[in-house]
Formats: C-alpha cells, structure tokens, sequence
C-alpha cells in the first residue's frame, strides 16, 4: 500500500482590489452627506416652527436583525397635535447617483429619515442581535435633536471550579 502524502493548494494570487480607493470613496460620499445634514435641520426646524410645534418625539425599537420606528408623535406646549399636510425640501444623495437630489417630503417623513440617519451614524447595527430602543426628541425651539439610545446585549460569564 502507499501512502499520499498531502499537498498544499497553490496560494491565492494578489487581491486586485483597491480597498484604499473604495474606503476614500465610502468617506468621500459620507462627507458630502454629513455636509447636507445642517440644511435638512435647518428646514425642520423653520417647519416645524412655521406650523407651531415645540417638539417631536420619535420612539424606536429593535432586535434579531430588524428594527423600527415606533412611533412619531408631534407636540406644541403639553398639548398633543397632528403634522400639517405641508412639504419641505430634503436634500439627500442616493447610492447610484452622486449628485444631490432634492425631495420634497413632510415633516413627519423628515423627521423619519433624519431619525434612521442619525441611529445609522452612532450607533450603526442597533437592529442587530437583542437590538436597542430609545427615543429622540427634536427640540424646535432649541433647534436641536437629542437621542436617548438603550442597548441590549446578552451576557456570559462561564464559572469552572476543580475540587
């Protein structure tokens, strides 16, 4: 009888990829998005004020791979009101366009997308695994947006005792 002996596979060629061009092109088109957000803001705000409301609350909430907004809800003073039928102008870049697109889109809906963007930015998989839910609230007054975020996570801790 006799014996194989093993042989190793040829090694893989060179990747041919470029990863410092994709990753300065990834940075490059973050940039000009972050470099929207102040307008977006700024038309929120001017919305929201223009309809006379002090604040939005936004509720989240997410785990095993899916998460979701909760739910929207608008406020002037104490008093719970409805979003007026009125557009503003959102400036977004989408993935096979590079330039600005400018959408005409609610408030509410604003008040949406700004939400998903800013969860993606700071804490970018917050749908995964137990998932983690909070609430902003967007200030009209103060003209800024805060985020309270919860993460879940399960724990392990293994104990091995030799008596």
């Amino acid at each position: 009888m006799t014996q194989v002996e093993p042989t190793l596979a040829a090694p893989m060629l060179p990747s041919t990829i470029d990863l410092a061009s994709i990753f300065a092109a990834h940075a490059e088109r973050q940039a000009r998005i972050d470099a929207l957000r102040p307008g977006n803001k700024d038309r929120l705000f001017d919305g929201l004020s223009a309809a006379g409301i002090t604040y939005v609350t936004v509720t989240f909430d997410g785990e095993g791979d899916s998460g979701q907004i909760e739910s929207i809800d608008a406020w002037a003073g104490e008093k719970a009101v409805e979003f007026p039928a009125v557009e503003i102008a959102y400036a977004a870049i989408t993935w096979d366009n590079p330039e600005v697109e400018m959408r005409q889109l609610s408030l509410e809906d604003v008040v949406e997308q700004l939400a998903y963007d800013f969860l993606g930015d700071t804490h970018d998989g917050w749908e995964n695994d137990g998932g983690a839910y909070g609430e902003f609230c967007f200030d009209a007054a103060a003209r800024c947006i805060h985020l309270e975020f919860n993460e879940r996570f399960t724990s392990s801790e293994l104990y091995t005792h030799d008596f």
